[in-house]
């Protein structure tokens, strides 16, 4: 089966309005050959984007299987229009020796509809002590992660640079100090005191990517910051940039558009780190304007419906956000003029897909992997209607532009709502 889609517009990648993407087997092709059959897509009204890339999602595969499957997070995946994710290591068993990452490309091979990259863990078992199996792994993981958990020694986490340095790849870094959690399970800051909530310190974050940027420096490694939330990080960040060090990060789209004064006495309002005050939403978005943080990722992180009904004290870390990713953000940001779509882009595919070598931009000759959306499409989000298992987000009810109506992963549709007017051709040209 051969696919045309026609009419639709671009902002990156190798076509321009009036183009028509032309999908042969697995590619991306400038024309079609002969074929047996073939489905014309009438694309009119809608865009067409290079598919999104999220460098930090937890798909739950194996061990959790009633929060997400490796078969429903990666089809939740795609009707947010990602081809491409990256899948954290906080699994039973972890991803800490070749032997239990097979267990999760074996997922990956028979389950999942789009490209996803396991990360390997730094330590065993997420335990913060001896280094994983980083050698035998690095040819089947993106990078290394303990995501979840902070890697509270500095001696390992240097020792776990020094080692992803020879081996070349990237240290994807959780930052939170223990010592200086009390506790806490959301911002310390006005909410909780008012409420009588235990807090969480934006220190927490911020001094261990400090103690993470000193050894940045002296290894030479290349390192990522997992979910950017304090004014305090950004600008560290912003200066170990200036200093030439190897450092990328990242947000999430509840830290731009959340702070903690929106906060309400229920567990979809629960995070890891937590939604911190105004001041830090500000310096986080003042951050993504100006390139500090070069990407958007969503943290999905999905839960049963029990573990995040418990108000914000007892449910578990964690929200979904792949399948509202996009529209939030272009609602918000581009339709409000503070980023241009072409920005918005770059944050979702362009800088993910170059700092972690995974993705394929919107050009002939490459796989096809890419996503249709209608900008003009006004709806409520509601979790009812998401793909993934997890159904716990803040957004719940609120009104945004942008919709995925279909998606294409490797040639193949991997999502489609049906609302694409189609026609069956024969002949292929």
């Amino acid at each position: 089966m051969a696919y045309i889609f026609q009419h639709g517009g671009f902002v990156a990648g190798g076509y321009t309005q009036g183009d028509a993407v032309f999908v042969h087997k697995d590619k991306l092709v400038k024309s079609l050959p002969q074929a047996p059959l073939s489905i014309l897509f009438e694309c009119q009204n809608t865009f067409i984007f290079p598919g999104f890339v999220d460098v930090h999602v937890h798909l739950r595969e194996p061990g959790f299987l009633y929060k997400e499957t490796m078969e429903t997070g990666t089809q939740a995946a795609a009707a947010g229009g990602y081809t491409t994710v990256c899948a954290m290591p906080n699994l039973n068993p972890p991803p800490d020796i070749m032997e239990h990452v097979q267990v999760q490309l074996d997922a990956i091979r028979d389950k999942a509809c789009i490209h996803v990259h396991p990360y390997g863990t730094i330590t065993m078992g997420q335990q913060g002590e001896t280094l994983s199996d980083m050698t035998g792994m690095s040819k089947f993981v993106v990078g290394f992660s303990d995501d979840g958990k902070g890697v509270q020694r500095a001696d390992v986490m240097k020792r776990a640079m020094i080692t992803a340095k020879r081996l070349g790849k990237i240290i994807v870094a959780h930052c939170e100090d223990n010592a200086l959690l009390n506790g806490g399970y959301i911002h310390d800051g006005s909410y909780a005191a008012q409420h009588g909530h235990k807090g969480i310190c934006s220190e927490s974050e911020w001094r261990q990517i400090a103690r993470d940027l000193h050894a940045v420096k002296e290894t030479d490694c290349s390192y990522h910051v997992c979910h950017v939330s304090t004014k305090e990080s950004v600008a560290l960040i912003r200066e170990a940039k200036k200093a030439g060090l190897d450092v990328t990060c990242e947000t999430a789209p509840h830290y731009l558009l959340l702070r903690d004064s929106m906060l309400e006495e229920d567990g979809r309002f629960k995070m890891n780190p937590p939604l911190r005050s105004e001041e830090d939403q500000q310096a986080v978005v003042e951050g993504v304007l100006d390139g500090t943080i070069d990407m958007i990722a969503t943290d999905h992180a999905p839960h049963g419906r029990e573990e995040k009904n418990r108000g914000l004290a007892q449910s578990a870390f964690g929200i979904v956000g792949i399948e509202t990713a996009f529209p939030l953000l272009y609602t918000h940001f581009v339709k409000t003029g503070r980023l241009s779509l072409e920005q918005l882009i770059d944050l979702l595919h362009t800088n993910p897909a170059k700092r972690f070598g995974i993705g394929n931009p919107l050009l002939p000759g490459n796989a096809a992997d890419f996503t249709v959306f209608d900008l003009h499409a006004f709806y409520s989000i509601d979790p009812n209607n998401f793909r993934s298992l997890g159904k716990s987000t803040p957004f719940a009810g609120w009104q945004v532009y942008g919709k995925c109506v279909l998606t294409v992963c490797g040639g193949k549709i991997v999502y489609d709502d049906g609302t694409l007017p189609r026609t069956f051709i024969s002949g292929g040209n």
